[in-house]
Formats: structure tokens, C-alpha cells, sequence
């Protein structure tokens, strides 16, 4: 007699796991419509280092460190949807404040702004993974976050064409090179960054509008009460997630994890910029990185179908060991080839994040909201692993190219560090395969 096949998504759980799909779309939009920022800033304000226009992204991804473990104590004490609708709140207030900062013009604000904003995705993060695998049977529960997380890069496909058409492509500041703005008179420098900083903000303030929708909708539909009662306290649900071999060096991968995502997402724009510079094309950037989002939404598709025919560690392994191929292919080989190396990491990336948190999580029950924080937490990877990319293609000097490094120059060997980012993903996923047959 054949085995009765679990399936990902049980009916009577189907319209849940739809209303909560839709939040891993919301942050994918606020992560990608993020990452060109430093690029836009960087034009605007001509005046900022790498390392300080990269601080976009500190400021976007720290909110996670701060904000997980204060979500994972509200989730407990009330629930998954108050957790919910709170970060929701957080995300169009820090939304909305990006219209003080474009009137007051100050850098800091838009950082600040910024900060909230992930506040407000911790908590949507803290509750919405663990929610995920909780809203069906265990045994198909990495499946069904691998399915939910595909929905993520359809949000990140829509922020970065809301940046290339609605930032990059309308900011006064790109139709001036570095001589020509510099010759500019200090009237004219100011107008062009007052209405620049005007046209960065407007993302974030529609953005902000479509969150205030999605939260009234949320508040207005029932979502299952997957909690249990448990008389444990904080410290006794930390002491038992800890226990648990997979879970630390879980949360240390997908730190790394995140960092390589974020630098590779990120830096390609300088990746293309520095082609453009030396070889005289006129590659865009957005586009390359579009093309990147639709092998990744494609590989979390492969991967959930994967994930039903092999072990979640080996495939996590063997998709870390073809990124490092990959990064190696970017920081090698020269010209377009090199790009397209470098495009292609996007889909061996592309079922780390919710494998890691599979594994991670398997089998811990209702502690899966503290040990979510934890992973949650881990997201400050990509707060400051991109800066040391920064800084490496600082090395010489504004330009990209400044100087070489190993005979490579610097914006093409600062991928040396998300290669080194997926390496330790890898050797994760080597040590749950020991663990798992252990």
C-alpha cells in the first residue's frame, strides 16, 4: 500500500498561507527598492565615500538586530497577528518619514527613517517564518517556507523597477558627470539635490500607503491561533533552543547568508559601472539585477521541488559550493562574462534563506518564535559585511578602479567576501547532513 502524500498546504490552511504570503512579498519591495539606494545617494551627494553611502544599508539591516528580540517576546506574550500588525505600523511610519528627511535634506534622517522601516520587517519576519512552518503538517514544513519565501523576489523584482524608473532613471544628478557637476555654481548644485532627494522619497511614501491597505485588510482577517500555552520562561525557551546542535551555527550561516546577498545585489551596480567605465559599454545595471531577481525567484521554485527529493543539508551544500564557483567567475574573469558569473550567483542564493531557517528550526515547536528572533537577528549581516566590501573598493580611492589586488581590480576583488559568505553556508550545511545522519 503507497504512502499517503503530505500536502505543502493544507485547504483549510490555504487562504491563511495566502494573507501571509503576501507579507514576504512587502519586505522583499522594501530590501530591493533599498539596495540601488546607495547608488542614488552616492550621485546625490557626491561628497560621500563608498563606506558612507554603504551605510544606507547599515542602517537598513541593523534594525533587525535590534527589533527581533523584542518582537519574539510581543509574539509570545500576544500573538502572531498583533505581531504582524505592528510591524506593519513600524514599516509605514519609518515609510512616511522619508518626507521630513527629503524637506530637511539631511542624510542621518533618511538613515533614521530607514531604521524603522526594519524595525517594523523584524517583527514581520519574527512572526511570518515560524507562522509559515507552523501552518500545516512538520514533515512538509521547509517546503512550505521555500514556497512562501518565493513570493519574496516577486516584491524585490517590483522595488528594483520602482528605483531604476521612478529613482535612477529621473534623478537630475545621473546626467552629470563628476567634472560637470563640480563645475556647476553652489544655486545650482542646490536645486538639483533638493528635487533628487524629493524624487528618492517617493517610493517609500507610496509604499507606505500600500502597507496602511495591507495592514487593514490583515486586521480585518482571521488567522489561525497556532501558538500553544507553555509555562516557560524567556531564559528556559533560549537554554532549550540552544540545545538544539543545528540551531547556533544556523543563526551564524544566515548571517553570512544575508551578507552575501545584500553585497552581491548591492555592488553590482558598481560591478557594471566599473564595465561601463573601462570597456565603453552601456549595461544597465537595474536590468542586470532584475535578470539576477528572475533566476532567483526561478531557483526558489527548483528548490522547493528539490527539497521534496533530497535532504534540505545536501542541497544546501551542493548550491554553496556552485555560489563560490560563481563568485570566483566574477572577481577572474573579465568583461561581460564576469557579470554574467556574477548574475548567475543569484540562484544557487536562492533557497538559502528559508533552508537555513529550516533547519535551523526543525522540530522546536512553539520555542520556534524565540529561536526566529535569533535567526531574524542574524539579518545584521547585511548591515555590515557590505561595508567591508566598501571598503575594499575604497582602497584606492573614489573610482572603482583605482588600484588592482592580486592583479584584480578592487570592485571586482571585494567579491572575495561574499565568496566567503557562502563558503561558511556550505560548511553549515555539511555539518546538519553529519548531524542528520548522526
Amino acid at each position: 500500500m503507497s504512502k499517503k502524500k503530505i500536502p505543502v498546504v493544507r485547504k483549510e490552511l490555504l487562504f491563511p498561507f495566502i494573507v501571509i504570503t503576501s507579507l514576504f512579498a512587502l519586505w522583499g519591495f522594501a530590501n530591493d527598492v533599498t539596495n540601488p539606494m546607495v547608488t542614488a545617494f552616492k550621485k546625490v551627494m557626491p561628497e560621500l565615500s563608498w563606506f558612507q553611502a554603504y551605510l544606507v544599508q547599515a542602517a537598513f539591516y541593523f534594525g533587525y538586530f535590534c527589533m527581533a528580540i523584542p518582537a519574539a517576546l510581543f509574539i509570545k506574550r500576544y500573538s502572531y497577528k498583533s505581531g504582524i500588525l505592528l510591524g506593519l505600523t513600524l514599516y509605514a511610519v519609518g515609510a512616511f518619514l522619508f518626507y521630513p528627511a527629503s524637506i530637511l535634506e539631511n542624510y542621518n534622517f533618511f538613515l533614521i527613517s530607514l531604521y524603522v522601516i526594519t524595525c517594523g520587517l523584524a517583527l514581520l519576519e519574527t512572526t511570518s517564518n515560524p507562522l509559515m512552518l507552523s501552518l500545516g503538517d512538520k514533515e512538509t514544513a521547509t517546503q512550505r517556507l521555500n514556497l512562501a519565501q518565493s513570493f519574496n523576489p516577486i516584491g524585490s523584482l517590483t522595488g528594483m523597477m520602482v528605483a531604476q524608473f521612478v529613482v535612477l532613471s529621473q534623478i537630475k544628478s545621473a546626467n552629470y558627470d563628476n567634472d560637470a557637476y563640480a563645475a556647476l555654481d553652489s544655486a545650482a548644485k542646490a536645486a538639483i539635490k533638493t528635487e533628487d532627494l524629493s524624487i528618492i522619497s517617493y517610493p517609500y511614501l507610496g509604499i507606505g500607503v500600500v502597507v496602511l491597505i495591507i495592514l487593514a485588510i490583515i486586521a480585518m482577517t482571521k488567522i489561525p491561533n497556532v501558538q500553544k500555552e507553555v509555562s516557560l520562561s524567556f531564559r528556559e525557551s533560549i537554554e532549550k533552543v540552544f540545545k538544539k546542535k543545528a540551531f547556533f551555527p544556523g543563526v551564524i550561516a544566515q548571517m553570512f547568508y544575508v551578507g552575501a546577498q545584500i553585497m552581491c545585489w548591492t555592488a553590482i551596480f558598481q560591478y557594471v559601472q566599473y564595465l561601463n567605465e573601462s570597456t565603453g559599454s552601456d549595461i544597465n545595471a537595474t536590468y542586470m539585477n532584475m535578470i539576477a531577481m528572475g533566476i532567483f525567484l526561478g531557483g526558489r521554485f527548483l528548490g522547493t521541488i528539490l527539497l521534496g527529493k533530497m535532504k534540505a543539508p545536501k542541497l544546501l551544500t551542493m548550491f554553496a559550493v556552485l555560489a563560490v564557483a560563481c563568485c570566483l567567475g566574477a572577481i577572474l574573469i573579465p568583461g561581460m562574462p564576469g557579470l554574467i558569473s556574477l548574475v548567475c550567483i543569484s540562484l544557487f542564493m536562492s533557497i538559502m534563506f528559508p533552508t537555513i531557517y529550516g533547519i535551523a528550526l526543525k522540530d522546536m515547536g512553539d520555542e520556534a518564535k524565540i529561536g526566529s528572533a535569533f535567526l531574524v537577528m542574524a539579518i545584521v549581516g547585511g548591515s555590515f559585511f557590505p561595508l567591508i566590501q566598501a571598503s575594499i573598493i575604497d582602497i584606492g580611492g573614489d573610482n572603482l578602479a583605482d588600484t588592482t589586488i592580486m592583479g584584480v581590480p578592487e570592485v571586482k576583488f571585494s567579491f572575495i567576501v561574499p565568496m566567503i559568505c557562502v563558503a561558511v553556508v556550505g560548511l553549515y550545511g555539511l555539518f546538519a547532513s553529519k548531524i542528520d545522519k548522526g
